[in-house]
């Protein structure tokens, strides 16, 4: 179990994750399952994460912008469509996305267990607990 207090908003949450290196995709399968969610995925393509976002009951998602060398964009468009909330996760912020995604909740690479939780909190409209 993580070192902060469990957010029951995030309790029972199916959560998508489209990551393409494994490692970073376990550690997020981890700290999602600490914080008690159900893993999608992980996907590791967009086109993966597309399918996935388009059929499967998901609550949110956690987006790598960059997905093997592909951005991520069509599966956070299919997820906009669907009034699914999503995280982006980059290297680079915030200010490295394309202006039309700027605004959107999002964690820099590398995250805590405590960036994750809240940035998810967040994109599902709740105020992050300390």
């Amino acid at each position: 179990m993580g070192l902060f207090v469990m957010s029951d908003i995030l309790v029972d949450r199916r959560i998508l994750i489209v990551e393409d290196e494994s490692l970073v995709a376990m550690l997020l399968e981890t700290i999602l399952e600490d914080l008690g969610c159900t893993i999608a995925g992980p996907e590791g393509s967009v086109s993966g994460g597309v399918s996935v976002a388009r059929s499967e009951q998901i609550d949110a998602a956690l987006l790598d912008v960059n997905v093997a060398g592909e951005l991520v964009f069509p599966v956070a468009e299919t997820l906009k469509q669907r009034g699914i909330p999503f995280v982006f996760s980059t290297g680079y912020g915030e200010g490295g996305l394309p202006e039309q995604w700027r605004g959107h909740t999002t964690i820099q690479k590398p995250f805590t267990e405590v960036a994750v939780r809240d940035a998810l909190v967040s994109a599902l409209g709740q105020t992050p607990q300390t």
